[in-house]
């Protein structure tokens, strides 16, 4: 039986724009308002003995010509962490499609929309390469995609094949609204809005102070 280490190494790997989404429809609020690093640590620190490794941050990015507060937010925010060694970035450009919708009086009408793609891929990847080398004894999943339950599965059986002590959870803002709903085979840990607060980052990345975001992260 694997043997768990004395100091527990740590990854965390972040789905922005999934975190965003459960964080706006649990707390109401309209930014992705998170310090990544902060809430890292508070997860990290619920169990004794670990220790945040590595930040691992995902997400979509809109041209500017497509969605200029948007671009230039995650632009402003992702600068601030560039330099910090604790902290890997991986964003992909958004694709873009018209789609077609009705409004309340029947007229049909077009509507343009941005789609996240290869975020899920690149964290499914990433989980199961750094579990081959040895990375984390365990890793944060900061998303609620069923999608990543495969990656999540194939580490497990890398933990068995290797016979090494790895661990998987999966962290998510809770909602009032709905009962906890985590990846399948990991353990949850659920954000409360006390939590989530203490990890508020105090900096405006807007690219004006009385900029409004547009409809799309």
């Amino acid at each position: 039986m694997a043997i768990r280490p004395e100091k527990i190494r740590v990854h965390t790997f972040i789905d922005v724009q999934n975190l965003y989404v459960a964080a706006k429809e649990g707390f109401r609020y309209q930014l992705p308002n998170f310090d990544p690093i902060k809430l890292s640590r508070v997860i990290t620190d619920i169990m004794p003995n670990r220790e945040l490794v590595k930040v691992h941050l995902y997400t979509g990015i809109h041209s500017r010509e497509e969605n200029a507060f948007w671009h230039d937010f995650w632009r402003n925010k992702l600068r601030a962490l560039e330099d910090n060694p604790l902290v890997t970035v991986f964003t992909k450009q958004l694709l873009y499609r018209d789609i077609k919708v009705r409004n309340e009086s029947g007229k049909e009408f077009s509507v343009r929309r941005a789609a996240e793609k290869g975020i899920d891929l690149r964290i499914g990847l990433d989980l199961v390469r750094l579990a081959v080398n040895s990375a984390y004894d365990v890793a944060i999943i900061f998303s609620q995609d069923s999608d990543l339950e495969e990656a999540v599965n194939e580490v497990h059986a890398i933990r068995q094949y290797f016979n090494r002590w790895i661990f998987l959870e999966c962290a998510f803002p809770e909602n009032p609204d709905r009962p906890p709903r985590g990846i399948r085979n990991t353990q949850w840990r659920v954000i409360t809005h006390e939590m989530y607060d203490k990890c508020v980052d105090p900096h405006d990345y807007r690219p004006f102070p009385t900029a409004k975001p547009a409809d799309d992260l």
